[in-house]
């Protein structure tokens, strides 16, 4: 039990446990369609259902690091180890799967450059009936995520407070976007090398997919780090609040804020008055914003 005094540094997603849930049944959908793949692959003897069944397995091992992210911050939230509660769990996840995001898609490139060097025999219907069975398991993981997905931009750091900005669950929904990628890339060149005899496209195609991969990965890589290193995640924010503590001669001498979870915010600052000003009068001067959800006030009497 919390004691009285203490206030609460539970800073988790309003929508923290649905989308715990919903990550944990994507986690089972692509570990199934993982063994499938795998299975098929060794059935058929087709390399390229062996090659994308492994690598289902690692966006499958991603996502339950995602999965347990949202665990270890629900059941770990009023743990006071944490300074600043385990808001940031997810973030960590997310900048893990954007690490692994990337080794994914340079493994598809050098397997891809591989096989225009030197093609390999593929089993064209069975690959194409395993891959569409795949794409469709990987757009109902899509619209299960989608569903508690913000649609965030990795260029765009000033959201409205609105926002969740919970980029665990980004970075689960990108898994499942590459793995949907790959399985039309993957499709497109099956169907132009059994019907045209391309089978270049194979490999061309995965360079295209291991590109944009790449991509996703990077805006997630810097997105996720952005907020672990504290940087500024409003800089707009941080002027509005500037201005509105600097009153009737009171100077603010320290101001720091900074991400401690997805919808909410922590900020520090620190004033210096020669008229008196109080603790309780600096906080009155700040913005009514659901998102602060951590404020720190310290007042310095300076000589008038």
């Amino acid at each position: 039990m919390q004691e009285p005094h203490l206030h609460s540094h539970v800073f988790l997603s309003a929508s923290h446990d649905r989308h715990e849930r919903r990550t944990w049944l994507v986690v089972v959908l692509t570990a199934l369609m993982m063994v499938g793949e795998i299975a098929a692959g060794w059935a058929y003897g087709s390399m390229a259902l062996l090659a994308d069944g492994w690598h289902m397995a690692t966006h499958a091992g991603a996502l339950g690091i995602a999965g347990w992210a949202y665990r270890l911050a629900r059941q770990r939230a009023n743990d006071r180890t944490f300074s600043f509660g385990t808001g940031k769990v997810g973030d960590l996840a997310g900048f893990s799967s954007a690490i692994v995001l990337a080794v994914v898609a340079l493994a598809v490139a050098w397997e891809s450059m591989q096989r225009l060097l030197q093609p390999v025999h593929v089993a064209f219907d069975e690959a194409i009936a395993v891959a569409t069975l795949g794409l469709v398991v990987n757009l109902v993981s899509a619209v299960v995520l989608g569903h508690g997905h913000d649609h965030e931009h990795g260029h765009d750091h000033e959201h409205s407070h609105a926002h969740e900005h919970d980029h665990n669950l980004r970075a689960a929904y990108l898994h499942v976007l590459a793995d949907a990628l790959t399985s039309i890339l993957a499709i497109v060149a099956l169907l132009a090398g059994r019907l045209r005899g391309w089978t270049w496209m194979d490999p061309a195609m995965g360079l295209v997919g291991a590109a944009v991969i790449l991509r996703w990965s990077k805006g997630l890589l810097l997105d996720t780090a952005r907020v672990l290193l504290d940087v500024d995640p409003d800089p707009r924010l941080t002027a509005e609040l500037r201005a509105c503590v600097e009153t009737d001669g009171d100077r603010v001498v320290d101001l720091h804020l900074w991400r401690v979870g997805p919808q909410h915010l922590a900020v520090i600052v620190s004033v210096a008055t020669a008229r008196g000003t109080t603790v309780e009068q600096v906080r009155a001067r700040l913005p009514d914003r659901a998102d602060l959800a951590h404020v720190t006030v310290e007042v310095r009497e300076t000589p008038s």
